[in-house]
């Protein structure tokens, strides 16, 4: 048991050292609050071409829509749902930016809430990037 701890330890830690990107790509860009149609279009005109690895975008769930303050940045990681709807775009946009950016070599890496809720009393769809 004590040695597959620590296999399984060393793997964990080895694990950092491969980010999934093509041979020679190590620049990974965080485009942080655009439209996922917009980060399609940056994957094919300007980061595949430029050598870039990867694109890290902002949390893609459905979310509370605050507006005092008016639509802070932060509003992104209060989630309601698991449904994929934002300002950024709906699931659709997201699938498409996803394999068009893939096409060319550049990955998705998103900046996932999976820990935790809103508790701000909204329901899904409701007051709600979704709804």
């Amino acid at each position: 048991m004590k040695f597959f701890l620590l296999l399984s330890l060393i793997g964990f830690c080895w694990a950092q050292y491969d980010p999934h990107t093509q041979y020679g790509r190590t620049a990974i860009v965080h485009l942080f609050e655009w439209r996922w149609v917009d980060i399609a279009k940056e994957c094919e005109r300007y980061l595949a071409p430029n050598g870039f690895a990867g694109v890290q975008v902002s949390p893609p769930n459905e979310n509370i829509v605050v507006h005092s303050p008016s639509r802070p940045w932060w509003e992104r990681y209060q989630p309601i749902s698991y449904k994929i709807c934002s300002r950024s775009g709906n699931e659709d946009e997201f699938r498409d930016m996803v394999n068009r950016c893939n096409n060319v070599g550049v990955r998705i890496y998103v900046d996932a809430v999976i820990n935790h809720m809103c508790g701000v009393g909204a329901q899904a769809g409701q007051s709600s990037t979704c709804g």
